[in-house]
């Protein structure tokens, strides 16, 4: 189990959920960001579980404590976040993490989901000093003047896409694969057949799929240790 923790956010502070490996030893950095519900127990379990795998998981809380269950509200959240004050709270998160005693090796990777999965495309753009490998699932860059200028990409990515996918389809999926390519960078684009959006979300029986999270999962864990292990 993880724990609450709090960390300078350009003049502020900021706050996240903390998983580290149950060995007690340091494990590969990880930045886990949230779906547009907010800093929700799946999140935290899926740190719990990336602890598990020994890795020091943070997710930063970009809701600053407020979370819903309701799409329409989950909407409104994400609509209205602060778009710079994210930035600066996950900017954060990398440098707590970067620094922790409980992190080996030289830089992090980042993770997220929907509306995480185009934030930690974001914050892979905006700390390619630090973001050595990023993996966003069924990313949602939801905001139209939020385009990452993709050039500045360090960080090779791996992207889980889901098959049925209505906010982020397998073909803009691949139109952000040939993009990346086409500007030289490492990527390499999953697509889960019969899955729908939000498909590793094991709190929600409506879309979870077991096998294609089950796969996702396995591939994350290969891509994370490859590159940062």
């Amino acid at each position: 189990m993880g724990e609450m923790v709090e960390f300078p956010s350009n003049g502020t502070s900021g706050t996240g959920y903390l998983a580290t490996p149950p060995s007690g030893g340091a494990g590969i950095g990880l930045i886990v960001i949230q779906e547009w519900w907010g800093l929700v127990d799946h999140i935290k379990d899926v740190c719990d579980r990336f602890a598990g795998e020994g890795f020091t998981a943070l997710a930063p809380d970009l809701y600053h404590g407020e979370s819903t269950t309701e799409p329409d509200e989950a909407g409104k959240l994400m609509m209205a976040l602060n778009l710079e004050k994210a930035a600066k709270d996950m900017s954060g998160a990398v440098d707590f993490l970067v620094k922790h005693d409980k992190v080996r090796g030289d830089g992090i990777g980042v993770t997220g989901f929907c509306m995480g999965g185009g934030l930690a495309q974001m914050l892979a753009v905006q700390r390619a000093d630090s973001i050595r490998a990023c993996v966003p699932f069924y990313g949602v860059i939801a905001w139209p003047n939020a385009q990452p200028d993709w050039s500045k990409l360090e960080a090779p990515v791996q992207m889980h896409i889901a098959e049925r996918d209505g906010f982020f389809t397998p073909d803009a999926a691949r139109q952000l694969e040939q993009q990346l390519k086409d500007l030289g960078k490492e990527v390499e684009l999953f697509v889960y057949e019969g899955a729908d959006h939000a498909f590793f979300n094991d709190t929600r029986p409506d879309v979870h799929d077991e096998t294609a999270a089950s796969t996702a999962w396995t591939r994350t864990l290969e891509f994370l240790r490859a590159k940062l292990g």
